[in-house]
């Protein structure tokens, strides 16, 4: 049976953007206006026949029109309402969905106000272990909010930003950059758009930075420690600065942070996305990704970029019209703390705590610089090809050290064809797949070997004439709204 589209919340967001009245939307669409406000209440679902003429009057692209955003929203509060904070079992799937189609905005403010309560929490936890230690004054916990203000805005732009991606590709054709080899192209484009030059330092003067602007006298200087690919992309990112800065303080403007904090990081971030998109242009890179079946070494070296970048770019290709097989990016420390996640899929990472052991992102690690792949299963059924590898970004000397990471890279399995890394997996095996989850303390897995705690709002059962292979039995309470057959 075809799915319902109750996405009268999505209508009516159109309908305020383009300043009508349900009466003149009604008019336009050819309905009655007591059937418009029916829809936009979710009373009645959207039919083929509004939504194409949604099509034709606004020029909306159906499938990101139509696209299931509302899972994002039900899954981070879902993982927020499993917080023991919350008294009782936390509500069921079909109530939070219930929740979220009648009123997004209030359920991200929802979340707002849980990542404020876990802000406060981180303080005061670092308050009690100064005090407890005796070392100083507290040090400044929650410094990682306005990070995740940040990500979340580039998770739910579904890590593609029109815009600046357009500009990017546009200026690699106008200026003639050489894709793969676009070093000395990017340093001439900043002497003759901006008069800037560029100098390589040793470390002795560069000292911590990589990258260091100096506006009065108009000189870039690039640290010699970088290899060939970082550097390009520092002078990209620069060329974000300058090039885009309109572009840029606009969109930042738009999407009403909190804080300076994010509002600067966001700003970063945004000049990051456009150095990427200008190194790896949108429809080069994506016609290549298909025709290489999105390997990544032999995109690394089409484009003379890392491993790293071309991960991330793979998670952005999200252009409506031109869309491509959608990815989620992430990279992870050897102390499993994710420093980095994007997002195009219905995957969804842990906002709080630790990843699923189960994940090969965590394996990568006891074989550094292997590819990895896994097909794994998320517990809403739903199979990923995941790859992991690690990389590593050296210090320069001997008494610093090097960094390590893990790369995760995944699109659903329904991709598979065109995924270099699904060559030789058993797709049909329903017992081929591993079971991962997003966390320990939202996973429904009752039989998981793994688990480092049993899930909020369950109950444990504690036998001490019983030992298991499962570390925790528990019986979850059904939650609100949910009976049993």
């Amino acid at each position: 049976m075809q799915k319902k589209l109750f996405l009268g919340y999505k209508l009516r967001r159109l309908r305020e953007q383009k300043g009508l009245t349900q009466a003149a939307l009604a008019k336009l669409l050819e309905v009655s206006p007591s059937y418009l406000n029916q829809i936009e209440n979710n009373q009645r679902p959207l039919t083929l026949a509004v939504l194409l003429r949604i099509s034709a009057l606004y020029e909306v692209d159906l499938t990101s029109f139509v696209e299931d955003a509302e899972a994002r929203l039900v899954s981070d509060l879902r993982e927020a309402l499993a917080d023991p904070f919350f008294a009782g079992p936390p509500p069921g799937t079909a109530e939070l969905k219930n929740a979220v189609s009648a009123s997004p905005e209030l359920a991200r403010r929802v979340l707002v106000l849980h990542q404020a309560y876990q802000k406060l929490q981180e303080r005061l936890q670092s308050l009690a272990d100064t005090l407890n230690s005796r070392e100083g004054g507290p040090s400044p916990a929650g410094t990682q909010f306005p990070y995740e203000e940040v990500r979340d805005y580039f998770h739910y732009c579904n890590n593609y930003v029109g815009p600046l991606d357009e500009a990017a590709e546009l200026l690699a054709a106008r200026a003639d950059l050489r894709i793969g080899d676009m070093q000395a192209d990017l340093v001439r484009h900043l002497k003759e758009r901006h008069d800037v030059r560029v100098r390589l330092v040793p470390d002795e003067e560069a000292g911590t930075a990589m990258r260091s602007f100096d506006a009065p006298s108009g000189t870039l200087r690039i640290s010699a420690l970088l290899d060939g690919p970082a550097r390009t992309f520092q002078l990209a990112h620069q060329i974000a600065l300058l090039d885009q800065r309109d572009t840029i303080d606009r969109l930042v403007a738009e999407a009403k942070f909190t804080s300076e904090d994010a509002r600067s990081i966001c700003r970063v971030g945004l000049a990051n996305y456009f150095a990427g998109a200008l190194v790896m242009p949108y429809r080069a890179f994506a016609a290549e990704a298909r025709a290489l079946r999105h390997d990544v070494e032999r995109l690394q070296n089409r484009f003379g970029v890392s491993f790293e970048q071309v991960c991330h770019r793979l998670s952005t290709l999200q252009r409506p019209g031109a869309r491509g097989v959608p990815f989620y990016f992430v990279r992870v420390d050897p102390a499993g703390n994710i420093t980095k996640r994007h997002s195009a899929t219905r995957f969804q990472f842990a906002r709080f705590g630790g990843a699923c052991p189960l994940w090969n992102v965590h394996e990568a690690f006891a074989q550094p610089g292997k590819i990895l792949v896994q097909r794994a299963r998320m517990p809403d059924g739903v199979d990923y090809i995941c790859i992991a590898r690690t990389v590593t970004k050296p210090g320069g000397a001997y008494l610093r050290p090097t960094r390590h990471f893990a790369i995760g890279l995944g699109c659903e399995a329904a991709y598979a064809p065109e995924l270099v890394y699904a060559t030789g997996l058993d797709l049909d095996d329903p017992t081929a797949a591993v079971p991962i989850g997003v966390s320990c303390r939202v996973c429904e897995r009752t039989d998981c070997q793994q688990r480092a705690f049993p899930p909020f709002g369950s109950k444990l059962t504690v036998d001490q004439d019983l030992r298991s292979f499962v570390p925790y039995l528990f019986s979850r309470a059904p939650a609100a709204g949910v009976t049993s057959d």
